[in-house]
């Protein structure tokens, strides 16, 4: 049986991929039970092993943030960690703003940092073993909780389970407690024992001894800690390595599916690099999520062009319009993403209203929707106003967007990962963009690289055929796409090259670029969506890009709560998105065709 039959198989709540620890997405196999996970039904969340990360708060992270919280926290209190001060300060920050009442603000942060030694490798203080926990009452947990989605800026599950492990041995201490718990170690007898360290019994607050087989506490030696718990699998000059070649496969000079050591030996070829001549590496940045390359872009350039509303042009992805509208002086809308909202900005503009910047999916989802990029940049350079662009969808080996952006940010954990066990994000500056030199100053003394070790080891990995799944992906969504648009019970199929805004993708399609591996399809009516959706024998949760495909009614899993606000603008709630995958296209096209035969058979 074929990989995508047996992902169809995947019971409510576990995690796709099957049995992958760290999985991106969840399994939600009938509509009921999408439904059923948006009305919080027990019967469906008390099941859900995993989650989309920015979603739901993965198990691992849970169990450490429980730790940590009994060891620090007060009554009443719930807890967040991050990656760093500066980002649980800016969650604080969005707490004392949004906080129900102002007695409620009583938000506080705990740094967590790792015992070092002097002996200890340089590889090693690269991974930078911190954590800073945010504590507050838990009331106020929701409000938390949206800084946590919104942002992107939360601790990986990778993260959380080594500082974890180091949290428990006692080598991760609160700040002020750093030099306590760096104290020499009792002599030589901590080296007679023959197996590797123990981590079943946590250490007191103020201990860093473990008990040994007989009865006697033998302090722990750090440096050995880290040699035999983590040395064998992760290697943080690996991890550095790693991080450059993604962003050399980004940047657009890896042009081939190459080994980690090509690609750190290859040379940049700076005029072919994406077509964008001058364009480099070091004008790549990573993010732990592709939503905190949104997040962090549109932070920098209210920092560096000063407070004013932004534009939000076509029907986006949830969290990039919450982001623009909570933080910072708001958004204008414009929902439909057509000629004729460009037109009315136009008018805007021309009446002296002025904007910090447009963002835009190319295309956007689920519509697939295409923006005219090319006129949007005639008016950013005439209005002053930067232009953002996700090119997650279109992906950067389809499309050339970044001639129209000053920034094309993507979610790395889709597609360019494929294997749905890593997040990761990404954001790109135009060289030749009005504001590159200010965002380059800006990030130069701010950025932070809080992308963990150990998920730029599995990035790089996982994005080494990047370019042979992409062209194979191409190929399989647009005969889906065919096999849809040709029966009659399906009313709509949404996919760039059969979308009316077609010219605008063209305009930016590479030679040999396709269109992208995300359709989407409604279908005459809900009972006929329904039938589809719960036959349909492919792997079914939220996320998109993967490997293998992947089906959602996306509508109610992303807008639940807001669905006439989405009907308005052409998103019906009985919409099904398809994130096409590596199958066998004739078995694909199969497994299409049987559920489609479902609704012809029910009526």
């Amino acid at each position: 049986m074929t990989e995508h039959l047996l992902a169809s198989q995947i019971d409510v709540g576990e995690s796709i991929p099957l049995d992958t620890a760290h999985a991106v997405s969840v399994s939600l196999p009938t509509w009921k039970a999408n439904v059923g996970y948006e009305e919080g039904q027990d019967w469906v969340v008390s099941k859900m092993k995993t989650g989309y990360p920015r979603f739901f708060i993965h198990k691992l992270i849970q169990a450490f943030a429980a730790d940590v919280l009994t060891r620090y926290g007060a009554p009443g209190e719930k807890i967040m960690l991050f990656p760093s001060r500066a980002v649980a300060s800016r969650c604080l920050d969005f707490y004392n703003r949004h906080a129900s009442q102002p007695a409620a603000r009583q938000g506080r942060i705990v740094d967590l940092l790792a015992v070092e030694t002097k002996d200890m490798p340089e590889e090693m203080k690269l991974a930078c073993p911190r954590v800073s926990a945010f504590l507050f009452p838990e009331d106020q947990f929701p409000v938390a909780k949206q800084y946590w989605q919104h942002s992107g800026e939360g601790i990986s599950s990778r993260h959380a389970a080594y500082c974890h492990e180091l949290f428990k041995a006692g080598f991760l201490v609160e700040a002020s407690k750093v030099e306590e718990a760096r104290r020499p170690c009792k002599g030589p007898r901590r080296y007679r024992r023959t197996t590797s360290i123990s981590l079943t019994a946590a250490p007191k607050a103020d201990s860093a001894a473990v008990a040994e087989p007989n009865g006697e506490a033998e302090e722990l030696d750090y440096d050995r800690f880290i040699e035999e718990r983590f040395g064998r699998n992760l290697d943080m000059k690996l991890a550095s390595n790693a991080k450059l070649a993604v962003r050399r496969r980004i940047a657009g000079s890896l042009t081939a599916n190459v080994e980690l050591s090509s690609a750190l030996q290859q040379v940049q070829d700076e005029m072919h690099a994406r077509q964008v001549a001058g364009l480099s590496e070091d004008d790549v940045y990573l993010f732990p999520t592709g939503m905190n390359a949104i997040f962090t872009t549109h932070r920098s350039l209210l920092a560096v062009r000063g407070g004013m509303k932004s534009i939000e042009f076509g029907f986006p992805y949830v969290d990039t319009l919450k982001i623009l509208e909570k933080f910072g002086p708001g958004c204008r809308f414009f929902g439909f993403g057509e000629s004729h909202e460009l037109d009315e900005l136009e008018k805007l503009l021309e009446g002296g209203e002025r904007y910090l910047a447009l963002f835009c999916e190319f295309p956007g989802n689920p519509l697939l929707k295409t923006p005219d990029l090319a006129r949007i940049r005639q008016l950013a350079d005439k209005y002053d106003f930067a232009v953002v662009v996700d090119e997650t969808l279109g992906n950067f080996l389809n499309v050339n967007v970044l001639q129209y952006a000053d920034v094309a940010v993507t979610s790395l954990t889709k597609l360019f990962s494929g294997s749905a066990n890593v997040m990761g994000g990404s954001a790109t500056l135009n060289p030749h963009g009005r504001y590159y030199a200010d965002l380059k100053r800006f990030w130069s003394q701010t950025y932070e690289d809080n992308y963990w070790a150990e998920d730029a080891v599995f990035l790089e990995r996982n994005s080494r055929d990047f370019i042979i799944r992409n062209e194979k992906i191409n190929t399989n969504a647009e005969a889906i796409c065919e096999v849809l648009r040709s029966h009659p019970r399906v009313k709509q199929v949404n996919y760039p090259k059969y979308h009316p805004t077609r010219e605008f993708y063209d305009h930016c399609r590479l030679p040999n670029g396709g269109y992208g591996g995300l359709l989407s399809a409604t279908f005459q009516n809900r009972e006929d969506a329904i039938i589809f959706y719960d036959v349909l024998e492919t792997a079914k949760g939220p996320s998109l890009g993967t490997n293998f495909t992947l089906s959602s009614p996306f509508v109610i899993l992303a807008h639940y709560t807001e669905l006439d606000w989405a009907a308005h603008y052409g998103v019906e709630a009985d919409l099904i998105r398809f994130s096409v995958g590596l199958e066998d296209t004739r078995e694909l096209v199969a497994t299409f065709r049987r559920a489609l035969s479902a609704i012809s058979c029910e009526r």
